[in-house]
């Protein structure tokens, strides 16, 4: 269950889940501020927790704002998208056959329908980048699950609007964010090591960061790399504080 609530200068959405410590989450592109704590906390001490991160909030929040604001995407002709960190332009084709993306040197072609909308583009564009992330995981889960000395028994790829990645620890499995195809390709390796991690500690606590640096000693910079936006689109995911 959530709720918004005014904290201070704050806004800010409070979610209860069944979870032992408190995360405070800042969301691009607008700095949107969730906040994470134990089902039966007192509101007095959800407010002293975010109080206590304000300043850490709002200098996310400023840089939030000062990165190049999301533009409305049409899939049209001349738009710039982006693979694994790189810029493209896109250029659509009309075609009676197939619908599929070819990735030249510098431009997504895109062949679709003439009467194709926006939407049936995004998808055509979406399933693309669904189809290079499926065929990228397996390696690295096959590379680093020995590492990490942890097995996921199942993964996938889903749209996600504030994550990255998720695990069920239960289950074993892990989701892998569809927005991952777009940004550089150490920010995938990055995730799912992150991800196995989590089948060690469910928390994101000393001890999981500690094994974050036994297992991948370089994860900073691809964390880094996965906080900035250059696509100038809203994509999942935040800077978060445990």
């Amino acid at each position: 269950m959530s709720k918004t609530v005014q904290i201070g200068e704050l806004a800010v959405e409070v979610v209860r889940k069944a979870i032992r410590t408190m995360r405070v989450t800042v969301y691009p592109p607008a700095g949107r501020v969730r906040v994470a704590v134990p089902l039966r906390l007192p509101e007095e001490t959800i407010h002293q927790f975010v109080l206590s991160r304000q300043a850490w909030i709002q200098k996310h929040q400023a840089r939030f704002a000062a990165l190049p604001q999301p533009v409305a995407v049409t899939y049209q002709t001349g738009e710039t998208h982006y693979y694994q960190g790189r810029p493209y332009e896109l250029r659509v084709h009309a075609t009676t056959s197939r619908a599929r993306v070819v990735l030249s040197e510098e431009h997504l072609n895109l062949y679709a329908a003439t009467d194709s909308t926006p939407a049936e583009r995004a998808a055509v564009l979406n399933a693309w980048y669904r189809a290079r992330l499926k065929e990228q995981i397996p390696a690295l889960l096959t590379y680093w699950e020995p590492v990490v000395g942890a097995r996921a028994e199942a993964w996938g790829v889903k749209q996600m609007k504030t994550r990255w990645g998720t695990c069920n620890i239960r289950a074993r499995r892990i989701w892998l964010s569809l927005e991952l195809a777009k940004k550089p390709a150490g920010c995938l390796e990055y995730v799912v090591v992150h991800e196995l991690v989590h089948l060690h500690e469910r928390l994101h606590n000393a001890r999981f960061w500690g094994l974050m640096d036994q297992f991948m000693p370089d994860w900073r910079q691809h964390k880094a790399a996965l906080q900035t936006n250059p696509t100038g689109q809203e994509s999942g995911g935040g800077d978060d504080a445990d």
